[in-house]
C-alpha cells in the first residue's frame, strides 16, 4: 500500500517518490470548483487558478490537465486543423515509460513533419515544411532527459517565431521564471540552460507546455500557457474534458502558484531543498552521525544530489550525506517509517538534501537500530 518514506537518494524530484514532494490539506467541505460566484451561475474549473499561472508566467490565459503529456496530446489534437506539425528529429524524444513524441502525436491525429537531421536542423527545413508541406504548427520539444553534444544545431524559439505558423514549446519541467524571483539571490548556477515559461513566452512561442510536479514542485499536472485564442480552442476541444484535474489538483496547485506570486520559495519543498546551503546540510548530517548510538559507524561525506524527474541530464548538485559500509539499503526500506538510500560501491549513502528536517529523527533512529 501507499505509504510515506523518507527520500535520501539524493534525487529532489524522483519519479518513484512521486517527484516533487507536496503538502496539501484542506476540510471536507463544498468549494466553488465550477461555480462563479459572482453570478450564481455555473462556471469554469480552469479560471481562478489558469488566471494565477498565466500571471506567473506572463501569459494571456492558461489551463491544467493531468500532465504534461495530456497537454501536448491536447494541444496537438485541437489545434493543427488537419494541417502537418513541423518537428525536428533531433527533437523526437522518448519519455519515461516508453512514451515518444511521435506516438502522442498520431494519437492525437496530427500530421508529423519531420525536418532537418538527428543532430542538424536549421531554420530553413522549417521553412521549406511550411512551404510545401502544409504545416500549420511548429512544435519546439524541450530535450529534457539527453543531450546530443558535438557537431550539432538547432533552432531556439526565437527563431521559430518568425514563422507564419504558431509555435508551440514543449519545455517539459516546468521551470516558471528563468530569473527565480521567489528565492534570495541570483538563480542557481546548475539552472543554467534550463528553458522557462516566461522566457519562452517572451521569445515568441504561442503555447508553453510543461510538467507540475517536477521545478514547480506542485502536484502532478500538465499546464498550457500562453494566447488566449489557442488556449480557448484546446479548452473547446472534447478531449479537454477526458484530461481535467480534479478539485485536489487544482486547489494543490493555487497553493503553489500562490507561493510563487507571493515570491515565497522557502513555502515550496522542492526549492527549499534544492536551494539549502552546504553548511546547513554539514551541520546537519554531523548532527545526526553524533546522536547514533551502538556499533553503527557513520561518517559525514560530500555527495553529489540530482535534480532527477528526467529534467537537467548530467546535471550535479553539491551535498552532504551519510556514509556506512555495507548495503543496508533493504532493512532501511522496512523500518517502521521506509527510509530510500542509495547504494555506492558497496557502501549505502543518505544524502541529506533531500531529506526534510523532520525526518533526521527518523534517521537517527533507523541507523541507531541497524
Amino acid at each position: 500500500m501507499l505509504t510515506p518514506v523518507v527520500n535520501a537518494t539524493g534525487v529532489l524530484l524522483h519519479t518513484n517518490l512521486g517527484r516533487a514532494p507536496l503538502a496539501h490539506h484542506q476540510d471536507a467541505s463544498f468549494f466553488n470548483l465550477e461555480l462563479n460566484l459572482a453570478t450564481g451561475k455555473r462556471g469554469s474549473r480552469q479560471y481562478a487558478v489558469g488566471s494565477l499561472i498565466a500571471s506567473a508566467v506572463g501569459a494571456e490565459a492558461a489551463i491544467v490537465v493531468n500532465n504534461c503529456a495530456s497537454a501536448v496530446l491536447l494541444a496537438l489534437a485541437a489545434l493543427p486543423n488537419d494541417r502537418g506539425v513541423a518537428v525536428s528529429r533531433g527533437e523526437l524524444v522518448e519519455i519515461g515509460g516508453g512514451f515518444r513524441v511521435p506516438d502522442v502525436m498520431a494519437q492525437s491525429g496530427a500530421r508529423l513533419v519531420e525536418v532537418g537531421t538527428t543532430n542538424r536542423t536549421r531554420l530553413a527545413d522549417f521553412e521549406n515544411a511550411v512551404n510545401n508541406d502544409d504545416v500549420g504548427l511548429a512544435l519546439h520539444v524541450h530535450q529534457s532527459n539527453y543531450r546530443i553534444v558535438g557537431f550539432t544545431e538547432a533552432v531556439p524559439i526565437r527563431e521559430l517565431a518568425t514563422l507564419d505558423v504558431p509555435v508551440l514549446a514543449d519545455i517539459g519541467s516546468g521551470l516558471l521564471d528563468a530569473s527565480c524571483p521567489w528565492i534570495d539571490g541570483p538563480p542557481p548556477s546548475w539552472l543554467a540552460g534550463e528553458p522557462a515559461a516566461r522566457q519562452s513566452l517572451a521569445d515568441g512561442a504561442d503555447l508553453v507546455m510543461f510538467s507540475g510536479d517536477k521545478l514547480m514542485g506542485g502536484p502532478q499536472c500538465g499546464v498550457l500557457a500562453g494566447s488566449q485564442d489557442l488556449i480557448d480552442r484546446c479548452a473547446k476541444h472534447p478531449l479537454a474534458r477526458a484530461v481535467r484535474p480534479g478539485g485536489l489538483v487544482l486547489s494543490a496547485l493555487q497553493e503553489t502558484i500562490t507561493h510563487y506570486l507571493n515570491r515565497d520559495g522557502n513555502a515550496i519543498p522542492f526549492w527549499r531543498q534544492a536551494t539549502a546551503a552546504i553548511a546547513q546540510l554539514q551541520q546537519r548530517a554531523e548532527a545526526i552521525a553524533s546522536r547514533v548510538a551502538g556499533s553503527t559507524t557513520v561518517e559525514v561525506v560530500e555527495t553529489m544530489a540530482v535534480p532527477g524527474g528526467g529534467t537537467l541530464p548530467g546535471v550535479e548538485i553539491p551535498s552532504v550525506g551519510l556514509r556506512l559500509a555495507g548495503d543496508v539499503s533493504r532493512t532501511l526500506r522496512f523500518g517502521d517509517r521506509p527510509i530510500i538510500a542509495r547504494v555506492e560501491n558497496d557502501t549505502t549513502i543518505l544524502d541529506v538534501r533531500t531529506v526534510d528536517p523532520s525526518d533526521d529523527d527518523t534517521l537517527v533512529e533507523a541507523l541507531s537500530a541497524l
